[in-house]
């Protein structure tokens, strides 16, 4: 009786392109799913980036009304500017103000000074900023810049 001692393999082959064939297919879901969440950082990036430009533009806004006197009281009162036809962004502005005495110069005369404070809070919503219903989707971008300055 003849016994072969080893017997040739058969479908070793399939399943090593299979295991290729499986390695491959994850590699490129890998790549794909990193492609697309740094896409999806770049447009934070952008939008973050305007937001913050609105903040900006909203804080300088507020400070000529308040120093030019469009604000009569500015005593927490707030404004919304819509810049979404140029930045996709509104921008929330809320001014403060408290005068002190600074006591008297050399003449005699009472120095008061009054510090105005504003707040600017840049969002990409429909309704006014902050949007604490829009804050938890993704997508959701928003800015806050506070300026303080004095005048006598």
């Amino acid at each position: 009786m003849n016994v072969p001692l080893c017997r040739p393999s058969r479908g070793f082959g399939a399943i090593a392109a299979i295991v290729v064939l499986v390695v491959l297919a994850s590699l490129a879901a890998a790549i794909v799913r990193l492609g697309q969440s740094t896409q999806m950082g770049s447009a934070q990036d952008i939008l973050g980036a305007r937001a913050w430009a609105a903040a900006r533009a909203g804080t300088e806004w507020g400070l000529h009304q308040a120093l030019k006197g469009g604000w009569s009281t500015c005593s927490g009162a707030s404004q919304t500017l819509d810049l979404t036809a140029d930045t996709g962004m509104r921008v929330t502005v809320r001014c403060s103000s408290r005068t002190f005495n600074e006591g008297e110069d050399a003449t005699g005369t009472v120095q008061v000074q009054r510090l105005y404070t504003l707040d600017a809070v840049a969002c990409n919503s429909a309704s006014a900023c902050p949007d604490n219903t829009r804050a938890v989707q993704p997508g959701y971008i928003e800015r806050r810049r506070q300026v303080q300055v004095t005048q006598q």
